[in-house]
């Protein structure tokens, strides 16, 4: 079974209050629909990274946040993973994506797409991952999982 690690943005939009704004609204529709309809398929990991981030802010929404990472299993943060955090920090990108490579994952689900999963970042970010011998790792959004079989029979004809 594939290893996904969830990022923080995932349980924010998962979680949030609903948005009146159209692109934010459309982010955690698909981080819940993710989360109800794709989560099972994988092995979820997260990291106390991802819990302390969660823990912050309204008292009542972290609460909601750090009850869909209740029990996730944490990847290990060692000193190979703190010493490759602060390569992707020189490099300026997210450490946090350091824990995700080196923990065994095979997908970084984020909706990050300032700062993680973007078109600037996402060619920096595998190029040093792939020097460390870390290619294996890929950043996605939810989006990328979401669909089903009729849509693929539907774009075949």
């Amino acid at each position: 079974m594939d290893k996904v690690y969830i990022e923080t943005s995932i349980v924010s939009h998962a979680t949030a209050w609903p948005s009146r704004d159209v692109t934010v609204a459309g982010l955690q529709q698909q981080a819940r629909d993710w989360w109800e309809n794709e989560r099972h398929k994988f092995e979820l990991v997260t990291s106390q990274l991802t819990l302390d981030e969660s823990a912050d802010g309204d008292p009542a929404a972290a609460a909601d946040r750090l009850k869909l990472l209740h029990g996730l299993p944490l990847v290990d943060i060692n000193p190979d993973v703190e010493a490759l955090a602060a390569r992707l920090i020189q490099a300026h990108t997210m450490p946090e994506k350091a824990a995700a490579a080196l923990g065994g994952v095979n997908y970084l689900l984020t909706l990050n797409c300032k700062h993680i999963a973007n078109a600037h970042e996402l060619p920096r970010i595998y190029e040093l991952l792939d020097k460390e011998g870390l290619g294996k790792l890929l950043i996605c959004t939810p989006a990328e999982f979401l669909g089903d079989s009729d849509d693929e029979q539907q774009s075949d004809t």
